[in-house]
């Protein structure tokens, strides 16, 4: 491999509170039921409109304007997101040999662009990454592989020289679609089952276990 690809929720780091306590204060001022942390898991990873749409009571999804809802949820979401997240223990020290061993290091999430970068520029020391993409106006979201080609290029490599790591059944589809070597990790919010089920090579359990692949 010359390049890891990273997912950011999830994967790199823990913004499970964050996200649910910005979807809540939404439902809350639209006068509809919170939702309890446990379900987020599940409504996370398919981006912004789908974590929204998710957490809305069946009655409501056909008669809201999703859109307006997308909007007050990341104002919500502008006050929230640096309040209890946190890269995952041990993250940044396997960011940082990888980066020592030559590799090319990426983030590619389907979390709004600016969301994204903000993320990383706050919980990574500058120069972790050599690019940062998140979800983008005109760009199909994963599974699709279109970022993924558009990230490879200008990382200078091939698809096939890189791993993409994710912790959902989603980004093992993207990375197999992209021709990437799909790898799941098992501290994010979803299952080892999913993860094998969509096509992951391999599966660590801790960050660097990553070091054993290089």
């Amino acid at each position: 491999m010359k390049a890891f690809i990273f997912d950011l929720d999830g994967t790199l780091i823990n913004s499970l509170e964050d996200l649910a306590d910005a979807v809540n204060l939404m439902l809350v001022e639209h006068g509809y039921p919170q939702r309890p942390l446990e379900l987020f898991p599940q409504f996370i990873g398919e981006g912004v409109q789908k974590l929204v749409e998710q957490a809305l009571p069946p009655e409501a999804k056909t008669s809201v304007n999703l859109a307006a809802l997308v909007a007050d949820y990341q104002r919500y979401y502008e006050a929230t997101w640096k309040n209890k997240s946190r890269p995952y223990e041990g993250i940044a020290d396997v960011l940082k040999t990888l980066r020592q061993r030559g590799l090319k290091i990426a983030v590619l999430s389907n979390k709004p662009h600016h969301f994204t970068q903000l993320c990383c520029d706050e919980f990574f020391s500058v120069g972790s990454f050599d690019a940062v993409l998140g979800a983008r106006d005109g760009v199909p979201r994963k599974p699709h592989p279109q970022a993924a080609h558009e990230l490879a290029s200008q990382l200078g490599v091939s698809t096939s020289d890189c791993a993409y790591i994710g912790d959902s059944g989603l980004d093992m589809q993207f990375a197999v679609n992209a021709g990437m070597l799909p790898i799941g990790v098992l501290w994010g919010f979803r299952s080892e089952d999913e993860l094998r089920e969509n096509g992951a090579q391999h599966l660590i359990s801790r960050p660097d276990e990553l070091l054993g692949l290089t």
